[in-house]
């Protein structure tokens, strides 16, 4: 092998430019000559590939976000434009492809694939939803920045006296959100895989203050049923009866950006370099994660075909924390 390409896509993530630098240098290191693809399926698509030196990745393990740009690719979901992006790869002699991104991403990987193009996967997305590994890159970073928020709303509601519900991102999964409300002590949190009533968060929140507390965090997934919006929307309705409303606060896309902490920058890294070892040996097909502490391959198919379920348990240990 003497010719690589590394790409990002979907929702960038805090630690993706330390997996950029790390298939970069390793590879170079190999020998290889290492090319970046712009924007991610569109770019393949268009042949947006330029060659990346050591130097052209210096300076940015600590910056957020993504170098190499990402962006949504419609016509890569087409037989036609996976076509195009092979097309492109073997037009500029390029051997391998390493992708660098959550679920849809990986699913383009597997796409790619299964056209017997060599492509491995490395486990990115703050939702930390992805199968194949037990936590992704950006997660750590995402949590931190939503505790911070907690921590600081904590302490204007200990001042009013008043209830705060916090949206945190993390799409169709709970993780962050059940993280997030066990370490900063939230009183509430309402995550997707268990149906959480209006009425029930309010008898929470009643609990809390006749238990002498001064204030009152709950913490939502933007995914759930009753997201920000509805739950605000019921207790604003419900206000003279419940005795109190909600003030929201939403975080979106701070949480992704900006720099990484320590431990993304090291799993970036760690999980970039073990992409280029995993060409050496010839096994591709392949998402590199972290499971159980140790890097490890997972086949992109079963990737594909499976859906990472979210532990519960430390649902009923936040009920407990929270009286």
């Amino acid at each position: 092998m003497k010719r690589i390409a590394v790409l990002t896509s979907g929702g960038d993530a805090p630690g993706m430019n330390a997996a950029i630098r790390a298939v970069v240098r390793t590879g170079l290191a190999k020998g290889w000559d290492v090319l970046g693809v712009r924007c991610g399926y569109a770019g393949l698509i268009s042949g947006d590939i330029f060659t990346l030196g050591a130097r052209d990745v210096g300076g940015i393990i600590q910056r957020g976000g993504t170098i190499l740009g990402s962006a949504r690719c419609l016509e890569f979901q087409t037989g036609q434009g996976r076509l195009a992006a092979l097309s492109q790869l073997h037009q500029h002699g390029i051997e391998a492809l390493v992708v660098i991104g959550g679920n849809g991403s990986q699913t383009g990987a597997h796409a790619l694939s299964e056209l017997d193009f060599p492509v491995v996967g490395v486990a990115s997305t703050i939702d930390n939803d992805l199968y194949g590994s037990d936590i992704t890159i950006g997660v750590d970073t995402a949590l931190n920045v939503s505790l911070e928020a907690i921590d600081r709303l904590k302490v204007t509601a200990s001042s009013h006296r008043r209830a705060f519900l916090v949206e945190v991102m993390g799409h169709k999964c709970g993780y962050l959100a059940l993280m997030a409300a066990i370490a900063g002590g939230a009183e509430a949190v309402i995550i997707p895989e268990e149906e959480t009533d209006p009425e029930a968060v309010a008898t929470e929140l009643r609990a809390a203050y006749g238990n002498g507390k001064a204030h009152a965090i709950v913490v939502v997934a933007e995914g759930a049923r009753y997201n920000a919006e509805g739950m605000a929307q019921h207790f604003k309705t419900h206000q003279e009866r419940l005795g109190f409303e909600l003030r929201v606060t939403r975080l979106g896309h701070v949480q992704r950006g900006g720099a990484p902490g320590s431990f993304d920058r090291l799993l970036g890294t760690n999980l970039g370099a073990a992409a280029t070892d995993q060409l050496v040996i010839g096994e591709h097909g392949v998402l590199i994660g972290l499971l159980k502490g140790e890097i490890a391959a997972t086949p992109l198919a079963e990737v594909v075909a499976n859906r990472k379920s979210l532990d519960l348990r430390p649902l009923r240990l936040a009920r407990i924390l929270a009286q």
